[in-house]
């Protein structure tokens, strides 16, 4: 692995790395969880630049300024509703990680912090959506373009817990 994976609880709107990643709806027009808090802090022209990009599709990934959050972009990506797990959830959910770090790459992007995405009121079991989420970045960090820090940023230590445990698995 050629850089570092970290793990903090915390709130990710305070993070002063790179780019932050925003766990978003389809619309990129705010909503609940870390994207309602992302939006609040980023400020209003966080909102303005979203409207200008027309939407998301799950598993697509979108590049903003920070505005007012100490990070400097915002890559916005929507994770998949948690059905069954037959409709393609894993896949989409692996695309968020890999569509956003293949953006932060395009943008020069050298640290950038993950939530757990879909894992709220998208229903991603935590544990299977970890696992998706560590073999994306392990992935990432084996090839030889930044970003070579990903942070993944638990806001429940209940979470953070899962990913202590199952990166500890994998090291």
């Amino acid at each position: 692995m050629n850089g570092e994976i970290e793990l903090i609880r915390g709130d990710i709107t305070t993070l002063g790395c790179d780019a932050i990643v925003n766990a978003a709806n389809s619309s990129l027009l705010g909503g609940g969880g870390v994207d309602g808090a992302i939006h609040r802090v980023a400020g209003p022209e966080l909102l303005a630049e979203c409207r200008a990009l027309g939407g998301c599709e799950p598993g697509g990934a979108k590049l903003t300024a920070g505005y007012r959050l100490p990070a400097r972009f915002v890559i916005h990506t929507v994770g998949p509703i948690f059905g069954d797990g037959t409709a393609d959830e894993d896949e989409t959910l692996r695309d968020c990680y890999a569509n956003s770090l293949a953006l932060a790459a395009s943008a020069g992007i050298e640290s950038i912090a993950f939530p757990a995405i879909s894992t709220g009121a998208y229903g991603f079991p935590i544990e299977r959506a970890t696992r998706i989420a560590i073999a994306a970045a392990k992935r990432w960090l084996d090839g030889e373009r930044p970003p070579r820090r990903i942070i993944f940023c638990c806001f429940s230590e209940t979470d953070r817990q899962v990913y202590a445990r199952l990166l500890g698995d994998s090291a």
